[in-house]
């Protein structure tokens, strides 16, 4: 009865095979397993699975070693782009990327993503906002909003005492080693169409080495974030989407 309903023509859906089949570990309903997802299904479409290599630091995205069957390549905290510096250079054929959450990328890796933006190496870096350190108990990140509540600010981010927070994705699109710049999210199936069309066209630049294409994926961190999966993504629509509006920030010329 099985082998009939599973059919050529019955089949909706089916798992790209570059992702493993372990079972996914984060908490449910966090954005980064849906975004695992269109990446790998990039990856699959373009037929680029010998040829690429992902480099992941600490984080939550470190898990993605365990899901996305690709060569990867851990960098210590914030260093990912340096790394995939390294990799680019020695092996240019190759698609790079890589994958990094914003207390990585925006906080201890700031002046490495600020300075391989500004050199415009030929790869591809792609960054999880959800506004807080997810893994390590949810404390204050470097784009946590004003007011916002998180471990190490309860009662909520004071900006004349803590900052404003960064808008990573506006700041490097103003530099000239930059060609694509976007900012998405994975919350709906209009969302993860966009966000898949984003991570496909900045893969497909790195054949023309115009620079740096920068995927911004603003995520909900319902654990962190003190809510039910329903209401983190209500609450993101409701408050990220404003401060870190959707929608591309850089075309190539």
């Amino acid at each position: 009865m099985e082998d009939t309903i599973i059919k050529t023509e019955n089949i909706v859906f089916k798992k790209t095979e570059l992702l493993t089949d372990n079972e996914l570990s984060y908490c449910p309903g966090c954005g980064h397993g849906t975004a695992h997802r269109i990446i790998m299904e990039v990856i699959d479409e373009m037929g680029i699975q010998a040829d690429t290599i992902g480099v992941a630091p600490v984080g939550c995205s470190v898990l993605a070693y365990d899901f996305m069957n690709i060569d990867m390549q851990q960098a210590a905290h914030g260093r990912a782009p340096a790394v995939a510096t390294g990799i680019k250079r020695v092996l240019p054929e190759k698609f790079v990327f890589t994958y990094q959450g914003d207390g990585d990328l925006a906080a201890i890796g700031t002046a490495e993503t600020i300075h391989v933006c500004n050199r415009g190496e030929h790869f591809t870096m792609i960054f999880i906002n959800n506004g807080i350190y997810g893994m390590t108990g949810g404390q204050m990140a470097p784009t946590t909003l004003p007011g916002m509540k998180s471990s190490t600010s309860p009662y909520g981010r004071d900006v004349e005492m803590m900052g404003h927070p960064l808008k990573m994705t506006e700041l490097i699109a103003n530099l000239p080693g930059t060609c694509f710049v976007t900012r998405q999210a994975v919350h709906t199936p209009s969302a993860v169409r966009k966000a898949k069309k984003a991570v496909r066209k900045a893969f497909e630049l790195q054949k023309e080495k115009k620079g740096i294409s920068f995927v911004e994926i603003v995520s909900n961190c319902n654990s962190g974030w003190k809510m039910t999966p329903v209401q983190s993504n209500k609450w993101m629509e409701d408050n990220m989407f404003p401060y870190y509006p959707m929608g591309d920030i850089k075309l190539p010329e």
